[in-house]
């Protein structure tokens, strides 16, 4: 079966006043322009490296999770910043393709926002200032490697990798042990969980470029399925979404301690994830792409919800309000379509 082409949709040509940046109206289109349901992906990672904190403390948890929390819907924004050329024909419901909020605005909020995110964290321990740079500095060049079928989906995952370490630093008395012998459990179990996190989000990147196919060939981003099509692409989806679920496993093994809300977590992320790459194979309209690309989230959630929840079981109220407060952040979402 071919691939459906569409023709390529443009946003409107119709002179819109700007927002001014200390208006309500920018606010709420700063808001939309941030993604919500994105705020829960950076989120689980976030936790996901706290819960291999020993002895946690709540309010340093909290006062941490917060800005991390945070931190991919800021993320997204910036880097927004620089697609409007693709964003104008295959999301031209979108704010700064409207012109109501401009790139300058958006970069300006963001990057403000997301330093001040690195300098509470960085109250928690300084240490984190170096990963903070790193992840922003990640974040403003990714747009030239997402124009290249190589860079996109490891520049995008890489960034949000860091979260985890980010979220284990939160504890002052951690020190990255780069050069621990990567067979000690606790190690090896952390480098898992960090694996998990990167190809799980991955998917997410591979996925979700299915759905701008044709708006990244005309606007000259080489993306992998631009560059190779929908079955390579697919195949693609299929190996990161095995690597994701594969090092969440590695993780559970480790520990040895397999919890009920742990395997309830897991198994959810297993059964979306079959529903989700079979379908993908499935279909062949990138305006269908939306359905399993969501399915991918939910699978990059679950699956952080296990390693957190095989780690700190008593967590399991605080992750079932956090999952379906995910739900419905991305059932109101205000364009059905944008994941």
């Amino acid at each position: 079966m071919e691939t459906t082409v569409k023709v390529p949709r443009r946003a409107s040509t119709q002179q819109t006043a700007t927002y001014p940046l200390w208006s309500r109206a920018f606010w709420g289109a700063f808001g939309i322009t941030m993604r919500p349901y994105l705020f829960f992906i950076s989120g689980v990672a976030a936790v996901v490296g706290m819960s291999f904190i020993d002895k946690p403390e709540p309010i340093r948890l909290w006062l941490g999770f917060l800005p991390l929390f945070l931190s991919c819907g800021l993320g997204q924004a910036l880097t927004d910043c620089t697609q409007t050329d693709t964003d104008a024909i295959s999301s031209p419901y979108r704010p700064l393709v409207q012109g109501v909020i401009t790139p300058r605005q958006v970069f300006g909020v963001s990057l403000t926002g997301l330093t001040l995110c690195t300098l509470v964290l960085a109250l928690l321990n300084p240490r984190i200032i170096l990963f903070g740079v790193f992840a922003v500095s990640g974040l403003m060049t990714y747009t030239w490697f997402k124009r290249r079928w190589w860079g996109g989906p490891f520049w995008n995952s890489w960034i949000v990798a860091l979260l985890p370490i980010l979220g284990r630093l939160v504890d002052p008395s951690y020190k990255p042990a780069f050069t621990a012998p990567p067979w000690e459990v606790h190690t090896a179990a952390f480098l898992l969980a960090i694996g998990a996190i990167f190809f799980g989000y991955m998917n997410f990147v591979v996925a979700g470029y299915l759905k701008d196919i044709s708006a990244d060939r005309a606007t000259g981003y080489a993306t992998f399925p631009v560059v190779f099509g929908w079955v390579p692409t697919a195949i693609y989806s299929d190996l990161t979404a095995i690597l994701a679920a594969s090092c969440t496993v590695g993780v559970m093994i480790l520990f040895g301690s397999w919890t009920v809300p742990g395997l309830i977590a897991f198994s959810g992320a297993i059964t979306l994830s079959l529903r989700a790459q079979l379908t993908i194979h499935k279909i062949r309209d990138e305006e269908l792409a939306h359905g399993p690309i969501a399915h991918v989230v939910r699978v990059y959630l679950l699956l952080g919800l296990a390693i957190i929840l095989t780690l700190q079981p008593t967590w399991a109220i605080l992750a079932a309000i956090f999952y379906l407060s995910f739900e419905v952040v991305l059932k109101i979402r205000p364009e059905r379509t944008q994941v």
